[in-house]
């Protein structure tokens, strides 16, 4: 009988951190002996750099645009420490559905059962999140990944991305669409912004899986064109991705969230908002978080 991949998801707006977050989780989890593949589901094509040196790799719509027909093992790259590296890719620029790389790759790799020849324990999605259109919307709408995350900080734009996810994962779930593992909360350093990850995820009926701090040691690795992992294993962000890891490798229930309507989200933010602007003047006490 064979063994069952575990498929995830993880969605974040652009510039949110995701393809940092996502490539940690992969290489610690191909550290701690799992077999693992990181599928790019950006048209920026950026996802697995830093499990390549900072080198890019050819996608799946580029090569096709080449030749007629491929075969899936022309566009898996090896990256750190084994890691199946795959980038979907975009349309030509001014052409064309964004997510038609994720639906033309996924189709692709099903075919021909990719992931079971190469025998995989993990097979991880980076995908945009800042629009869930029919292309970027395909690990979850035909579920594919059996566990949806989101990385978010507090930023109100990353929390509405979130939030627009959650409408996503709730209008799909009663047809086998993928469910909500959880927030990965982000640039996570001031206390407020602890608060305010924790209070969303209240709202929404769901979780924070972990809260991973803003570290220069990322930056540092990235100019290396590394991963944390890989670039400082024994630094404290390095122990947060690891941690994350494990988390997500021990994972097995995930639920539908409760989305926001956009008044209500709205009415959510300005509330933070007046706190705190209170909080910058010194009007409140950061305890006063409780009576939000």
């Amino acid at each position: 009988m064979a063994k069952k991949i575990k498929q995830i998801a993880i969605y974040g707006k652009g510039g949110i951190g995701k393809s940092t977050t996502t490539s940690n989780i992969s290489a610690a989890l191909s550290a701690a002996g799992y077999k693992v593949m990181q599928f790019g589901c950006d048209p920026k094509s950026d996802s697995t750099n830093t499990l390549r040196g900072g080198n890019y790799i050819p996608t799946v719509l580029d090569t096709l645009r080449e030749k007629n027909s491929v075969k899936a093992h022309e566009v898996i790259f090896e990256g750190f420490n084994g890691i199946y590296c795959v980038e979907a890719g975009g349309p030509a620029p001014g052409v064309g559905c964004a997510g038609r790389g994720i639906i033309t790759a996924v189709q692709l790799f099903k075919q021909q059962n990719i992931f079971e020849e190469l025998d995989l324990d993990y097979v991880i999605y980076d995908v945009l999140g800042d629009v869930v259109c029919g292309g970027f919307a395909v690990p979850i709408r035909e579920g594919i990944a059996e566990h949806v995350f989101t990385v978010s900080s507090a930023d109100f734009m990353a929390v509405y991305a979130a939030n627009n996810l959650f409408k996503g994962i709730h209008k799909y779930s009663n047809s086998g669409g993928a469910l909500l593992g959880g927030v990965i909360a982000n640039s996570i350093n001031a206390p407020y912004a602890k608060d305010i990850i924790d209070d969303f995820v209240k709202q929404t009926n769901t979780q924070v899986v972990e809260y991973v701090p803003r570290s220069v040691t990322v930056t540092q690795s990235e100019l290396q064109g590394k991963t944390t992992i890989e670039a400082a294993p024994e630094s404290k962000q390095a122990k947060v991705y690891k941690a994350l890891a494990a988390k997500i490798a021990g994972h097995e229930e995930s639920k539908v969230p409760a989305p926001l309507e956009v008044s209500e989200l709205r009415a959510w933010a300005a509330k933070w908002g007046d706190y705190l602007l209170a909080l910058e003047t010194g009007e409140v006490r950061t305890e006063a978080v409780g009576n939000l």
